[in-house]
Order: C-alpha cells, then structure tokens, then sequence
C-alpha cells in the first residue's frame, strides 16, 4: 500500500512539473503584437537619448521570437549607423540610414559642436609632425572623430537598451521564466563599406540582454531597480585588426566544406568570412544559396550539391525545406569537429557562426541561423572530457524569421 501511495505521489508530481510546459501554448497573433508595440517603444527611448539634437532618422529595429530561447530585437548594423563626417568650418554630421549603399533614404542629425583641429592647424603643424602628409593627418582626425561619434552612439543605445528592459521587457507578455529579451546590433553580413571618401572604423558587437524571470520579479518588487540592472548582460566590443593563423584556417575549412562540390546541403557562394571581436570571440559569416538558375530563360534550376540540373521552382522549394534540417544538424556536428582546430580563444570566448539561408518563401525554414559555442566547451570536447552529446547540448542556437 505505501508502494502505491508512493508511486502515485511521484506521477502526481511529474504532472505538476509537466502540464505547465504542456500548457505553455504561444498565441502567436498576440506575440506579433507584443513585439510590434515593444519595437515601438524601443525606439521612442533610443531616440529620446538624442533630444539634444535635431534628429529625423530613420531607426529599423527588428524583433524575432524564438521558442526556448526568447526575443531578439537587431539593431541596424554598425556599418550602417552611425556614419560621421566632418565639414570645414562648419558642424559634424551623423548619418543614420538602414541600408549599406549609396542608395539608402538617410536622414541627417546636426551636431553644433565644433571638433578640435581645423585643417588649418594641420597645415601649420610643427615640423617634428611632418612626416604625415596633410590628407594622411586630415584622415587621421576624421578617423578619430568617427569612433568618437560611434562609441558616444553606442553608450547612448546600451543606456536605451537597459532602460527599455527594466521598464518593458516585461511587457512581452507570454515568455516563458528562463526565456531571454536580447537587444543587439548585430547583423548578418560582414561589414560593408562603400564610402570611398573615408576609411571603415573597427566594426562594434552591442549585446544588451535579460531572462524574463530577473524582469518579473523586479515588477512585482521582488528586485530593486539597480539589482535588475546589475543582472542585464551588456556586451561592447570591437573587432580586432591582427588575428591569430588558426582562425583563418577554420575559414578557409568551412568555405571548403560548403563549397558547391562537397556540400550536400547548401552551398557559400563566397568565402566564409570572420570578423575577431575584442574579449568576446570571433564570428563567422556565411551567405549560402541552394541553387541558380539555367541561364537559357526556363526559371528552371540547378541544384549542383544534389547533383540535379532541370529542377523548376515548386521542385526547387520543396528539396529545400527536406535539406534543412540535415544541414542545420550537419552545421552543428562540424562546428564540433573542426571548431576544435582553434587555439587562440580564451576559455570564456565564444565561436559564433551566423548564416543567412537560401531564400524560400513560404517553406517554413528560418530566414537566418546563429549557433555559439564557449571555447571552453570545444576545449573539454576535444580532450575526452566531454562527450559529443553533452558538447552538442551547449550548442546556443538563435533562428530569425520563417520564410
């Protein structure tokens, strides 16, 4: 008897443990809302922290809900905002646009403050600074007073970030307690620079985040205001200029592996790129397409990694949904395989890859893919003392939008 009692103590409580997930259903009409009026308010604050100036610029914030993980809104990439240039006798200007290229609908900020060192300065310098040329000291300025504007820009985003996460982040409405608000500027792409007239600054990684349960608690006046600051994750680094051998070659492996004759999923369509990031890790880009098309006007395929050559588009669409979740699983296992050929990561660093998917309407795969690893994980893999599956199990995977 006291057998049974026990047992059917234990089958009451895993079903206390278990039907809250059960039950745990997402209403995705008012996630879309939640997020929409949360993008809304995100941006009112970001903008709220240039009320100094005269601002008319257009600020693109994306955000992306991904079950078990949480919320992520994107910022416009750094390469894209802000964009900083100095006029001769007169004011700085911030650019704020949404697109890399010439072509994008920018709005203007006027800052009235004048920056130190004129030209004419430069062209009276002493002679002990005449070894640069009046344009290298010209560039020079130009360069300091862009990574100037951009960190002050940065601060200002990271103050907004926390400001919105202790003040709203709760206000996404149905995330689960261990589930994340993220904000960051962290594109896809690699930088990009189409501004002949200045050289690229150091591109910055801005990561500012929450779980739900630190937000609810501080709703519900269970934490004060500074301890649920002191729990939001902020990361503000920048790429680094001189990059270790072993990263390279990780590169060089992974254009390899989905080149489009050894790939049996999806293919690069260049070189993966990496970018090395100040005290965080390093991040590796990856633009990959499934096929293209004939050349002779059919708007028929080929399909070089399935080896097919006369594929039409409803054909093309379905092979690849079925190739996904292969690739997605693939990707995963060679991340683990050759991951382990970094030396140069500290413990603490992350291996970031970020892929930008073949496009597919209406397939249902995800637009985008960011799967992270600590180095210290690639580290206890590849000395025995993790196995793959426990290794696998520290995989953190983010999934932009459905197609």
């Amino acid at each position: 008897m006291r057998t049974l009692i026990r047992i059917l103590t234990c089958a009451f409580t895993v079903m206390l443990i278990v039907q809250p997930a059960l039950s745990q259903k997402i209403d995705d009409e008012r996630m879309e809302r939640d997020i929409a009026v949360a993008e809304n308010v995100l941006g009112t604050l970001i903008k709220q922290q240039f009320n100094n100036q005269r601002t008319f610029f257009p600020l693109e914030i994306k955000g992306n809900y991904q079950a078990g993980y949480g919320v992520t809104f994107t910022l416009p990439a750094d390469y894209t905002t802000p964009i900083a240039f100095t006029i001769q006798g007169g004011p700085d200007a911030v650019i704020f646009g949404n697109e890399p290229n010439i072509n994008s609908n920018y709005s203007i900020s006027i800052n009235g403050d004048q920056r130190d060192g004129s030209l004419d300065e430069l062209r009276n310098a002493p002679s002990k600074e005449k070894s640069l040329t009046l344009k290298d000291k010209a560039n020079e300025k130009r360069q300091l007073d862009m990574d100037s504007i951009r960190d002050s820009y940065n601060l200002k985003v990271i103050e907004a970030a926390k400001t919105f996460l202790a003040d709203y982040g709760d206000m996404i409405t149905q995330l689960a307690a261990r589930e994340k608000v993220v904000i960051t500027n962290q594109g896809n792409q690699p930088r990009v620079w189409v501004n002949q007239y200045f050289s690229a600054p150091k591109r910055t990684h801005l990561s500012v985040e929450a779980v739900k349960s630190d937000l609810t608690q501080y709703r519900e006046g269970k934490l004060t205001r500074p301890q649920v600051l002191s729990r939001i994750k902020v990361v503000n680094t920048e790429t680094i200029d001189e990059v270790a051998p072993d990263l390279e070659l990780l590169s060089s492996i992974f254009t390899r592996l989905y080149g489009p004759d050894l790939s049996k999923t999806y293919f690069v369509g260049d070189n993966v790129y990496f970018e090395r990031l100040k005290d965080f890790g390093v991040i590796y880009y990856m633009q990959l397409f499934s096929g293209y098309e004939r050349g002779d006007y059919s708007m028929h395929y080929v399909m070089p990694t399935l080896g097919l050559n006369d594929v039409d588009q409803v054909t093309k669409d379905k092979k690849v949904k079925e190739l996904y979740p292969k690739f997605e699983q693939e990707l995963k296992d060679n991340i683990l395989e050759y991951g382990r050929t970094l030396k140069s990561l500290k413990d603490d660093e992350s291996l970031v890859f970020q892929v930008t998917l073949t496009k597919c309407t209406g397939c249902g795969i995800p637009s985008t893919l960011e799967i992270s690893l600590k180095a210290s994980a690639i580290k206890d893999f590849n000395s025995g003392k993790a196995d793959k599956s426990a290794t696998l199990s520290k995989l953190t995977i983010k999934k932009g939008g459905v197609q």
